[in-house]
């Protein structure tokens, strides 16, 4: 009899987690009504930003945070969906996207660099990312990396040179916090233990910039054997205080022809029998 019970009770809660078969709870998309690969901006206005771009393009969902549109962009089928802020809400995004059959993710946002020499406006695309989130800890060990696949890095990097914009490819860490937890000062003052060192060591380690989706992208990609990365534009250089929304319409453009890349990637893999894109297959 207890088990009985057990697999009922078992039985109930598995039917609710899933209360619509056709569409995805939170961002409301079925199969079909996204691209293989799907852009990740923050801010839901950005899409039109990012849209503006493309051939062409057709809004498919809108629901709370979540905005997407299904498009092209010089031919190559792209869509976007934004995930609001921080890595919770991201990370919904990429379980539900990943559920109708997405399986490439590019991160394009917006970031604080905290290295000299880089400029606001430039362009930073992430290799790996160092995880001071939670959500990514609710997946795997605080050990495990978020790592960047080295096709979407390799995509990012050739977009960014063809457009000519200025980037650094480096180590980005993902924050819970825009305040406390990125070494800036809360309400009336407030100052969170070791802040007033973070950005220094984070400095002294080589890492390049500071934001708060990436490594919870990163690492949950690289548990469903998915391909992610990110390229944000600097709005903050936390070495000299200077701040300006710059550069947003950049990594947009940098994402999405990358997004084109990755398909003449896939098609030359396939060609070559190859399981991975690499320096010896020529673009």
């Amino acid at each position: 009899m207890t088990d009985d019970i057990e697999r009922s009770a078992g039985d109930a809660v598995g039917d609710s987690e899933d209360p619509n078969d056709e569409v995805q709870y939170h961002v409301e998309v079925g199969t079909g009504d996204v691209a293989d690969a799907v852009l990740l901006p923050g801010n839901p206005e950005r899409v039109d930003k990012i849209t503006a771009l493309w051939d062409d393009h057709e809004e498919v969902a809108h629901h709370r945070e979540y905005r997407t549109a299904t498009g092209t962009y010089e031919g190559a089928p792209v869509s976007v969906t934004s995930t609001g802020i921080g890595s919770p809400s991201a990370a919904i995004a990429v379980e539900e996207l990943a559920r109708v059959g997405v399986d490439t993710f590019v991160r394009v946002g917006s970031c604080g660099a905290i290295q000299p020499g880089m400029e606001v406006g430039d362009l930073v695309i992430t290799t790996g990312a160092v995880r001071q989130e939670g959500t990514s800890d609710e997946y795997v060990r605080e050990d495990y990396p978020a790592t960047a696949d080295g096709e979407v890095v390799s995509a990012l990097v050739a977009a960014a040179e063809r457009l000519g914009y200025d980037y650094h490819a480096g180590i980005t860490m993902s924050a819970d916090s825009f305040y406390a937890g990125q070494g800036r000062p809360g309400f009336e003052g407030f100052e969170a233990a070791g802040s007033d060192e973070l950005v220094a060591a984070l400095r002294d380690a080589n890492v390049k910039n500071i934001e708060m989706e990436a490594s919870a992208i990163l690492t949950i990609a690289n548990v469903y054997g998915l391909r992610a990365g990110a390229v944000c534009s600097v709005y903050a250089n936390r070495v000299t205080g200077e701040f300006r929304t710059e550069g947003e319409s950049r990594a947009a453009e940098t994402a999405s022809l990358a997004v084109k890349l990755l398909a003449r990637m896939d098609e030359i893999k396939r060609e070559a029998g190859a399981d991975r894109w690499h320096a010896g297959l020529s673009l």
